[in-house]
């Protein structure tokens, strides 16, 4: 472990103020060692506080250690410090051969790209961005809900360290009240050969400490913290991807129907450039919603976006 990452374990185990010279002592570095740390950790967006004669106090943020998040979790785990997008740094590591389960995670991302390639905000510190490659090698129709069962993984890790009360939009949004908090991307690589599913990657991008957002966001977006968190990322990443491992597909996708701002409300999307309307009336096992139109007609829908007639729940 280096030397800035063992000070953070230090300064937010201690919750107060910890001179440079017992930081020194401790390490067994000079004191020029403990300055150059500090500098590192601001650069990655910690606010610490100094003051002569007491010494350094972290404020603000945390650090990222993969080796604490694979030692909770038993996945092998990856951090891309100047990453585009952590979904090509699990296409990368599938290219060269890593073995799966591999996480891998990114402080921010430079070219983040969310559902039909689009765009989204990624700010340089404060976010979750993360990528699960898994080899299910199965068929198509055997593959679990790995959407669904990521998305109660995240609130239901949320609610137990934090006791927050999140909503799933369906098919991939985490919200907060009624902004997104996080999203979901899935994807699938298959083998023409044997038409199996051969290697499936999952992203989470998660706003877990961003005091501020973009304008044009401020009204969309939100942040599960927005001053110094109880928990850490390291700890938030470890209990969602334990409880994904460790729970039951059918339990996860209890909670997914338990847990959805769209059951039973009325929705609208469009299929075929037609708009429909109409009530939500339940998801299936592997993730499809079905809305009873007002004439009586069923919709099945895989995939796309709907949005919410009304936001009362």
């Amino acid at each position: 472990m280096k030397t800035y990452e063992k000070i953070y374990q230090i300064l937010r185990e201690a919750g107060g103020f910890v001179s440079g010279q017992d930081l020194a002592q401790q390490l067994d570095v000079s004191r020029t060692a403990i300055w150059k740390s500090m500098k590192t950790l601001e650069s990655k967006g910690l606010v610490i506080e100094s003051i002569k004669n007491r010494g350094y106090r972290l404020l603000l943020g945390d650090l990222l250690l993969p080796d604490e998040i694979a030692s909770a979790t038993g996945l092998k785990v990856y951090l891309n410090e100047t990453s585009a997008s952590t979904q090509l740094d699990a296409k990368e590591g599938i290219e060269k051969g890593d073995s799966s389960p591999a996480l891998y995670l990114a402080p921010n991302q430079k070219a983040a790209r969310g559902r039909f390639a689009r765009p989204f905000f990624s700010p340089e510190s404060g976010g979750i961005y993360m990528s699960l490659h898994l080899q299910p090698n199965l068929p198509y129709d055997q593959v679990p809900a790995y959407t669904l069962m990521v998305a109660s993984s995240i609130v239901n890790a949320i609610s137990r360290l934090a006791g927050i009360d999140c909503q799933i939009k369906w098919v991939n949004d985490i919200y907060l009240g009624q902004k997104k908090l996080a999203g979901i991307l899935t994807e699938a690589i298959s083998s023409i050969e044997t038409g199996l599913i051969t290697d499936v990657i999952i992203g989470v991008g998660l706003n877990f400490l961003v005091p501020e957002f973009p304008e044009d966001l401020q009204d969309k977006a939100t942040s599960l913290f927005t001053k110094q968190a109880p928990i850490s990322r390291n700890q938030l990443i470890a209990e969602i991807w334990n409880i994904f491992q460790n729970t039951p597909e059918r339990d996860l996708i209890k909670v997914y129907k338990e847990k959805s701002l769209v059951l039973d409300k009325r929705v609208t999307f469009v299929e075929n450039q037609l708009s429909y309307t109409g009530l939500a009336t339940d998801i299936t096992d592997s993730g499809q919603l079905v809305v009873r139109l007002d004439d009586g007609q069923e919709k099945v829908l895989n995939s796309g976006e709907i949005s919410l007639s009304s936001w009362d729940y």
